[in-house]
């Protein structure tokens, strides 16, 4: 049984940082694509970012690009992967949730529909 779970979100000032972690388990395989989604209040789901690992290809929405980032590096001994946020805006604020997936092609990263498992999400506030 695949189980993916978030941590690392909470409250940050305008401009601040913060580094979601992504816990996969139950995975035999370390060759898949991880995906970041958001949404905020009122809001839908919306595509943040992911990274796919057998290639490294990465993708971002417009929104975050330059400011976040899915390191290349992950913790290899525990299957966790990031999310690296910098220069955090207000409109950044949402519930952030990983995803995973396998053999997506580059144009089904934006896809949610196409990720297999789901974390239960973390919250990140930016507000001073």
């Amino acid at each position: 049984q695949v189980q993916v779970a978030e941590s690392g979100g909470g409250l940050v000032q305008p401009g601040g940082s913060l580094r979601l972690s992504c816990a996969v388990s139950g995975r035999s395989s370390r060759d898949y694509t991880a995906g970041w989604f958001r949404q905020a209040p009122g809001k839908e789901r919306e595509f943040v970012a992911a990274r796919r690992w057998s290639d490294s290809s990465t993708s971002y929405a417009d929104s975050v690009k330059g400011r976040f980032t899915i390191p290349k590096d992950r913790d290899n001994a525990k299957d966790v992967v990031y999310l690296q946020m910098n220069s955090l805006k207000p409109e950044d604020t949402a519930v952030y949730y990983c995803a995973v997936g396998q053999r997506l092609i580059y144009s089904s990263f934006r896809n949610d529909g196409r990720y297999d498992y789901w974390g239960q999400g973390t919250q990140v506030t930016v507000s001073s």
